[in-house]
């Protein structure tokens, strides 16, 4: 595979440092990713057409690169690149191999979970979040440039040359499917910024957990020819979700549509309501769109109450504080519902509930009122859920944190339970974490 630069090419950043071309990663709509090695280390080199290769597209990457945005969730432009002849580039991370992309997961080619799903899908919200507080719009969110773990649910957002500050009218609009419909529709005055990315991530988050697009129903069906005039109108001039409780004119076909038709009944209320609300009313108007606190409250909730089948093994997604147990949606036997921890951080006063399945874990973000970032690797551990190693369906709840708890049983029992140390688990068992109380409830 041969690219518009040879390996062993001579480049140069803005700044003077040089590197040497190795070899070619992959190709795209603008340009082509290389490999490159320099002072820097290894580093990913994005290479743009010569079409693409605009004055205008320098500013907007000299620009991103200019705002030092140090972000683990995106590879974002470093440093300009420019070479022997014309033409230029930026450099970023090399993406681990580890991430994958989200076509592979459409095409079932991933061996993923719920839990990973969900955890993508708080973590992909948390971090557009985390780019529009620096007033920068990504403007084009879209499956193209979005990669997950499938094990744990990381995400990692790439081409993020593209993303321009709010308000600004450079560069492009989005891409068609994933765009707000004002955009698509081309009303005045309409432009792309934090409001559409609204829509492009909910359709990107609807996708994520149901493998379908909200919008396209038998509507897409009635089409002979999915051409632009043909998009514009499914998703601009007439947009209809799929399952809109008032309009049933594209909803899904039993026989084209079955996997979005198997999903969303898997979906939890809690989040149905929220994409309904995003795909009518704020279809209709933007400011009725779901914000990313909303989405992120109601992923958070719903990845905390995960529950696994005794019967089948599969985990499911409950609504977070239901206390009747559902069905399995693969066996279709009822689900086992394992004891309640409500934690309630201090001040200010939010409660928050967690399944104790197998395995359960409580993360620092569990013990604020309002966190910046939903953690779930060990440096953020505060307690977990093990089983009695010579009393086998006992468990406690351990203590993961570098305090000592102080615990009260229901009948008044006092315990002190220092680092590392296991508390039975009982109901009506009252944890104090220091920055939030937990009690274990039943059901």
């Amino acid at each position: 595979m041969s690219g518009m630069l040879a390996t062993g090419t001579r480049l140069t950043t803005e700044d003077g440092e040089e590197m040497v071309v190795s070899g070619l990663l992959g190709s795209g709509g603008q340009g082509e990713v290389y490999q490159v090695k320099g002072a820097m280390g290894e580093k990913a080199l994005k290479w743009y057409y010569p079409g693409c290769a605009t004055a205008e597209q320098w500013d907007i990457v000299h620009n991103l690169v200019g705002r030092g945005f140090t972000d683990d969730r995106f590879l974002w432009p470093q440093a300009m690149v420019t070479g022997p002849r014309s033409g230029f580039g930026y450099l970023m991370d090399i993406r681990p191999e580890r991430f994958r992309g989200l076509p592979d997961l459409f095409r079932r080619e991933l061996d993923t979970s719920p839990l990973a799903l969900v955890t993508a899908g708080l973590h992909m919200v948390e971090a557009y979040q985390a780019l529009h507080s620096k007033g920068i719009a990504y403007r084009d969110i879209s499956y193209g440039n979005l990669f997950f773990d499938p094990d744990n649910g990381d995400v990692l957002v790439c081409d993020n040359d593209n993303a321009v500050g709010e308000g600004e009218v450079t560069g492009i609009a989005g891409t068609m499917e994933f765009m707000a419909p004002e955009l698509v529709r081309g009303d005045p005055g309409a432009m792309p910024g934090t409001q559409t990315d609204l829509h492009s991530l909910s359709v990107l988050l609807f996708m994520l957990l149901t493998n379908h697009h909200p919008l396209k129903g038998r509507a897409e069906l009635d089409i002979n020819c999915l051409d632009e005039a043909a998009e514009r109108r499914l998703f601009g001039k007439r947009p209809v979700f799929v399952f809109d409780p008032e309009n049933d004119a594209n909803c899904p076909d039993p026989d084209e549509h079955r996997t979005v038709l198997l999903t969303w009944p898997t979906i939890p209320p809690v989040l149905q309501k929220l994409f309904v609300q995003n795909f009518t009313d704020g279809l209709r108007d933007a400011s009725h769109r779901v914000r990313e606190t909303q989405w992120r409250h109601a992923l958070s909730e719903v990845r905390d109450t995960i529950v696994v089948c005794a019967d089948c093994g599969k985990q499911n997604l409950t609504e977070p504080r239901e206390t009747k147990p559902g069905v399995c949606w693969r066996c279709r036997h009822t689900l086992m519902l394992p004891p309640r921890l409500v934690v309630t951080t201090r001040m200010p006063k939010v409660e928050r509930h967690l399944r104790l399945r197998h395995k359960a874990k409580v993360y620092a973000h569990h013990l604020q009122a309002e966190p910046d970032r939903h953690r779930y690797g060990p440096d953020g551990l505060v307690a977990e859920l093990v089983e009695h190693p010579q009393k086998p369906g006992k468990y406690g709840l351990a203590n993961r944190t570098g305090t000592t708890w102080s615990t009260r049983r229901s009948d008044g029992t006092a315990q002190q339970v220092a680092p590392g140390q296991t508390v039975p688990l009982r109901a009506g068992l009252e944890v104090d974490l220091g920055l939030a109380r937990a009690v274990v409830r039943e059901h």
